[in-house]
């Protein structure tokens, strides 16, 4: 039984469903619902739908999640200290826009979610901000009419194939490796005194623990049989 439920009592930090709430408009990159480009104030539900080593597809949904309003190409932001909130971080625009999304950090994480924004979105998000801003140089849809089409797989695997780079305030283009800063050696950003923590492969999961819990527990059990006969 334990075996059956331990993926089910995973599922929601895998997906690491959050609900946030944007007291402001919020404008997203990515493919999504005609006229959506920018959030309105409200809450609504953020996933990750995907998820191979080197980026991530994240979905946003409606508060009760029955309609998806972006599917949105991410790679891995790491910070060096995790909080115990969701921490989302914007890029500021001109007065009287609304700010754009930059990336979300989940609770108790260090790597969060980076957004890729459409090369020309990005020019103009680069010469505002004066920062390098991650894009896609592949001509994606940006608006559909249809919630169902966010996840079709054409799509999906445009966004899991799609090559990213970075855009310079002064318009050159740059490889990904060149602005985003890899994670610190595990020294560098371990307290003094504290114990180093133990960073498990992607690919392990509870399973393997049960299973061996479950061996112990039944040669337990056999052990107490075996002595309980004898005192008889």
């Amino acid at each position: 039984m334990g075996a059956v439920l331990a993926p089910a009592v995973k599922a929601d930090d895998w997906n690491r469903k959050t609900v946030i709430t944007f007291s402001d408009p919020v404008e997203i990159p990515g493919v999504h619902l005609a006229g959506w480009g920018v959030l309105p104030a409200g809450t609504y539900v953020f996933k990750i739908l995907d998820s191979p080593s080197d980026r991530h597809i994240v979905q946003i949904f409606s508060k009760d999640e029955k309609t998806v309003y972006a599917t949105i190409l991410a790679i891995p932001n790491y910070r060096l200290k995790a909080t115990d909130k969701t921490v989302m971080t914007f890029r500021e625009r001109p007065a009287g826009q609304p700010e754009a999304l930059r990336a979300w950090f989940y609770p108790g994480r260090n790597w969060g979610e980076e957004f890729v924004y459409p090369k020309a979105k990005a020019m103009e998000l680069a010469k505002i901000t004066h920062t390098p801003i991650l894009f896609t140089p592949v001509e994606l849809p940006v608006e559909v009419a249809e919630p169902a089409k966010l996840a079709d797989a054409p799509v999906l695997m445009q966004l899991r194939q799609a090559p990213i780079m970075a855009i310079k305030p002064t318009g050159e283009e740059v490889q990904l490796v060149e602005v985003v800063t890899p994670p610190p050696a595990a020294a560098e950003t371990q307290v003094a005194g504290a114990p180093a923590a133990e960073t498990l492969p992607a690919t392990s999961g509870t399973l393997p623990m049960i299973g061996l819990l479950g061996l112990i527990a039944l040669c337990g059990a056999f052990a107490i049989r075996v002595v309980s006969l004898r005192l008889q």
